[in-house]
């Protein structure tokens, strides 16, 4: 199907369960941030140990994927659906009872472990039923039921903290993860073929990992989204020191900031969306990833001559993270078309990239954090030079050759 024919009817349902599949693992990161201080006051534990949740968490994440992948192609993909729904319920749970730092620690990864099915297997359902240029814009829509979760997630999380403490953002996300495992249980229809089953049956996971390592074209996009991501997961990261102590924006409204943001990623998408009425999601890619990579630019000099103070380097951070709108949904159908028989494989290795990316550049931002937003923006135009070095050397040459 190309850019300009008619796209198919909108599965309304289907993009709810599944966005709402996919949203269990940015829940989980967002809901709990306003709770960090008050973690670290009942449980007696230090700034390290509680930042030591979030990124236990985004190991988790980036670990529990390459699970998924292969066993979505190999045992269909409702079973580890269900699978990593139990484990995330189970986890909440135990994170809302923990007693001590490192069972909190523990607790988050194996919750990770399970939060990070929906993600995998969802992309893997989308192209199993759409072609690339449909497949691309049911990920801008998937975005746009996930995208609430950086939004609401900091403003339900604040409102539960005030009303019963930290521990209810666990039971909240406890009874989230049994509400979203009885709808993909009684809602989700197998949508595996016959190739990819027999396919997977015949190949070791690890084979199939090593025969997409050698593809190019999804060694351009893979990078190229990871790389556009980890601007997002450094702003979650850098967020609240920038926002509540540098720039002395008071804890109430620091959601609501950060929930601008996210709105722009949002919006973004659904422009997106639009615009692969009449364009390729590789035409998109190539314009979005060079114009995600100038305002970059300007962020960087923005933080580090100073100029301008927040009233600048806001505005242009809000352009650096819509463009994740573009790029996310864009590279990921690109990626997913390279292999079709490998899907679920493919959507594993995505989905570990980021996330291992993603917690990398958010490590650094930390250890670089000096009280300005400099290690913050300097990071993002590495991130995004090196995602658009990506995406017009190894994925964009090869596609316009074929």
């Amino acid at each position: 199907m190309s850019g300009t024919e008619q796209p198919e009817r909108t599965p309304w349902g289907l993009v709810v369960l599944l966005g709402s599949l996919t949203a269990m693992g940015p829940v989980a990161i967002d809901m709990y941030l306003p709770s960090l201080p008050a973690i670290g006051v009942g449980l007696h534990a230090s700034s390290s140990q509680t930042q030591g949740t979030v990124a236990a968490f985004l190991a988790g994440m980036a670990v529990g994927q390459f699970f998924y992948g292969p066993a979505s192609d190999r045992m269909g993909r409702k079973p580890p659906i269900l699978m990593g729904i139990a484990i995330f319920v189970l986890a909440s749970l135990g994170c809302a009872l923990a007693t001590s730092a490192p069972l909190l620690i523990a607790g988050r990864f194996i919750q990770a472990l399970g939060a990070c099915a929906g993600g995998v297997v969802s992309r893997a359902v989308v192209r199993d039923r759409f072609s690339h240029v449909e497949t691309a814009r049911m990920l801008s829509l998937l975005m746009l039921i996930m995208g609430l979760a950086p939004i609401l997630g900091p403003l339900l999380g604040g409102a539960l903290l005030s009303f019963g403490g930290w521990r209810l953002n666990f039971w909240f996300m406890t009874s989230f993860g049994l509400v979203i495992g009885l709808a993909a249980w009684l809602r989700m229809r197998e949508s595996r073929s016959e190739e990819t089953a027999a396919h997977a049956r015949s190949e070791h996971p690890l084979r199939a990992y090593l025969a997409l390592a050698r593809e190019p074209r999804l060694v351009g996009y893979g990078p190229s989204g990871a790389l556009n991501g980890a601007t997002l997961f450094t702003y979650i990261s850098a967020s609240p020191e920038l926002l509540i102590q540098t720039y002395r924006i008071p804890p109430q409204a620091f959601g609501w900031v950060f929930g601008l943001n996210a709105v722009g990623i949002i919006g973004a998408n659904q422009v997106n969306r639009h615009l692969l009425r009449r364009a390729t999601p590789d035409s998109v890619l190539a314009r979005s990833s060079l114009v995600a990579l100038g305002f970059a630019v300007l962020l960087a000099l923005a933080a580090v001559s100073g100029i301008g103070g927040r009233y600048l380097v806001l505005p242009l951070l809000f352009c650096v993270l819509a463009s994740y709108g573009f790029m996310g949904g864009n590279t990921t159908a690109g990626a997913l078309n390279v292999d079709p028989r490998r899907s679920g494989s493919i959507s594993a290795l995505l989905g570990g990239l980021s996330f291992g990316t993603g917690a990398l550049a958010s490590g650094l931002a930390g250890a670089l954090h000096d009280g300005t937003p400099r290690p913050m923006a300097l990071i993002m135009a590495v991130a995004l030079a090196g995602s658009a070095l990506s995406l017009h050397r190894l994925a964009l040459p090869k596609q316009a050759g074929r």
